[in-house]
């Protein structure tokens, strides 16, 4: 058969198969007339939804040029891509080829310039995907992505009637595009991943297919299903606090996207969604409004990437009127600012203690921790990082979770398994081993072990004063780890680790720093203090013969296949049990202080014994020519015993005081009750 005979055999398959797949009257069109019908129709509002990163103009113009870039990774094509067989070691790298953001990024090139080069090439990989590729290749959610994405790119090329006449398009090409989008969608329908983002993704394509679409004989079946569906996903996607259940920071905002563009697709053409999914929105953005930094960004707790969501959180604001989202998306220029200014998610585990919301500093000055006392997660993206945190101060990133880097684990160095595990994260690693039992298996490392008994003891926000108090236990190994973080508005945060094991133990506790550390870090070492100074940040502890303190090489990793070298910082000692205390202050260049740290004894008051139950500190910071005296106090059981260290007498759970030189009493803060219920502790108790 000749090739013209081929291409019309092809062509009448097609155009009998998409008369199946159209409702009355569109079934009855030639392809030229279904053309012409999207092309000037005006009864469906739709948007196109763009991934700045993937279709940026560089990118772009190197698929015009058959250069492929992806995860850090640029393959080059000769004529059409080699779909099903993988140029790289990393599965990522081909997933992203055939999701297609690229399609949008040359649909974002033609509108701005008009050159067909951009048109033409959209055509040619279009059909060059739909001639060679099986619809079962790859996974479900690969395909719910490269559905959405076919959309946005179909809203410049065939529905952008802004700038441009209607382009010129084959119309036998076309009839073959919208066959495939139906057919896409519709295995869907039959192929939908059980839980969590990819089934997001999925039923999002599906939605978006049937309402974008509504020539389509199943559109309304489509529609109907996709709406019930996301409606029972989102109460499953997220715990009640809205945290999502995979504990990816960058997992939540990517399925948050994906509801928020369905309730605005569904608000431009009229639709009703059902009030679960307003709900379940609204509690992840507000998860999303504390989680981002004071620079924009949200850390990459678990898997994910470092990178700003606020545009996710002005969509929010634009379709619910909500001020507050609002005045976090502009960065404090408008709206209101929230009246909680730190909180807890109690189902999710995650806590951040914050500053403020610009009123006192620069709104990016801010000070900002945030703790994860949280699940491993559903799936397969947690990290092993319990009781890890970041914290950032002054437009600055300071201590860093490490990200993720890759899931690739070729090589001489498996990335994945030292990005994920426990001693990359901010937290203490006993005897170097990870939290939870984390194995090589073929193909690849899986968690093979239970996940640690844990549980967010308490949290406290007052006026000028924070405390929260995690606890966790490993299943693999017989210590007790619990964190208590005091954070003195807006100066710095004391964290004490307790560690509670009747056996000897190598513990670390670590920090790993920002990149922009790289060889910036001193250690001091004087008047029973010990400082480690890097820009912008003192980690300071009482010194004794036991402690020790090492700089590692570690990564960092903001964007998926790429790492940035960064200094790691352990405090170690060996002991059975033990408390260590360390002072995280960020500072100004112009204002770098002096600060030492002593621990103080503590008595019982009814009979003056020394007491372990109660640890005291007593910090001298000299700052911009002053200097002042903190003593802060914590017990470490409940009870109603009273106490004296130093001059004061306590009975409360936190005593905090600062007085200057002279004696006098600057502030003055009490925290009456820390309850401490390791009743409530989840993942299992462990034996």
């Amino acid at each position: 058969m000749s090739l013209a005979n081929a291409n019309y055999s092809r062509a009448t398959r097609t155009t009998a198969r998409l008369q199946h797949a159209l409702a009355d009257p569109f079934c009855r069109l030639s392809p030229r007339e279904l053309l012409d019908h999207f092309q000037h129709r005006n009864n469906v509002n739709y948007f196109p939804v763009v991934d700045d990163e993937e279709a940026s103009r560089a990118k772009t113009d190197h698929v015009v040029a058959g250069q492929f870039d992806f995860v850090g990774e640029c393959h080059t094509f000769t004529g059409e891509p080699s779909w099903c067989s993988n140029p790289s070691s990393d599965i990522e790298w081909q997933i992203l080829l055939h999701k297609f953001y690229y399609g949008v990024g040359l649909g974002i090139a033609f509108q701005q310039t008009a050159q067909s080069n951009y048109a033409e090439c959209w055509r040619e990989l279009t059909a060059s995907w739909i001639q060679n590729v099986p619809l079962e290749f790859l996974t479900s959610d690969v395909m719910g992505r490269r559905v959405q994405n076919w959309i946005y790119a179909h809203w410049y090329f065939v529905n952008d009637k802004q700038q441009h006449a209607p382009l010129t398009i084959d119309a036998t090409f076309y009839a073959e595009f919208l066959l495939s989008l139906h057919d896409q969608t519709e295995y869907l329908t039959h192929h939908l991943t059980p839980a969590r983002n990819h089934r997001t993704i999925e039923l999002s394509a599906i939605f978006w297919t049937a309402l974008v679409f509504p020539e389509f004989r199943k559109a309304a079946s489509w529609l109907a299903f996709a709406t019930d569906e996301l409606a029972r996903n989102i109460q499953e996607d997220f715990h009640d606090d809205g945290v999502h259940i995979e504990q990816s920071t960058d997992y939540h905002h990517l399925v948050l996207k994906n509801y928020l563009n369905i309730k605005r697709l569904a608000h431009e053409n009229g639709y009703a969604l059902p009030y679960v999914i307003d709900r379940g929105i609204h509690r992840a953005a507000e998860f999303s409004m504390f989680a981002h930094k004071p620079d924009g960004v949200v850390p990459s707790f678990s898997d994910g990437d470092a990178r700003c969501f606020l545009s996710l959180l002005s969509l929010a604001d634009e379709i619910y009127d909500n001020k507050h989202w609002r005045y976090i998306a502009t960065s404090g220029r408008s709206g209101v600012a929230p009246s909680e200014r730190s909180k807890t998610f109690p189902n999710g585990g995650y806590t951040i203690l914050r500053g403020g919301w610009g009123q006192e500093c620069q709104f990016a000055d801010e000070r900002y921790l945030m703790l994860d006392c949280g699940p491993l997660g559903a799936g397969n993206h947690g990290h092993l990082d319990l009781l890890s945190i970041e914290v950032a101060a002054g437009g600055r990133s300071l201590i860093v979770d490490p990200g993720r880097f890759t899931y690739d684990e070729s090589g001489e160095t498996n990335w994945r398994a030292r990005f994920r595990g426990t001693a990359a994260h901010n937290t203490v690693v006993v005897d170097g081993r990870n939290q939870t039992r984390y194995e090589p298996r073929s193909p690849k490392w899986k968690v093979r072990g239970p996940a640690p008994a844990h549980c967010l003891q308490a949290f406290v926000t007052q006026e000028r004063a924070d405390f929260v108090h995690g606890w966790c236990a490993s299943h693999e190994y017989d210590v007790i780890h619990e964190r208590r973080i005091f954070f003195c508005v807006p100066d710095y945060w004391i964290i004490s680790d307790t560690l509670t094991s009747p056996s000897r133990h190598d513990y670390a506790t670590t920090f790993q720093l920002s990149h922009t550390a790289q060889e910036r870090v001193d250690i001091h070492r004087n008047g029973g203090s010990l400082t480690i100074a890097s820009p912008n940040l003192l980690l300071v502890q009482p010194d004794d013969s036991q402690l020790s303190v090492e700089i590692d090489q570690g990564f960092v990793s903001t964007t998926y296949g790429t790492k940035c070298s960064a200094p790691v910082v352990r405090f170690k000692r060996t002991t059975c049990s033990m408390t260590g205390q360390t002072i995280v202050m960020p500072h100004t260049e112009l204002d770098v202080p002096t600060v030492s740290v002593r621990p103080l004894d503590v008595f019982r008051e009814s009979d003056g014994r020394r007491v372990t139950d109660v640890f005291a500190l007593r910090i001298e910071i000299q700052r911009s020519g002053t200097t002042f005296i903190d003593e802060y106090c914590c017990r470490t059981a409940a009870g109603a015993e009273s106490y004296v260290f130093g001059d004061q007498r306590f009975s409360d759970a936190i005593v905090f005081a600062r007085r200057d030189t002279a004696g006098k009493v600057l502030r003055h803060h009490v925290i009456a009750s820390a309850q401490h219920d390791s009743s409530a502790a989840t993942e299992g108790t462990r034996q």
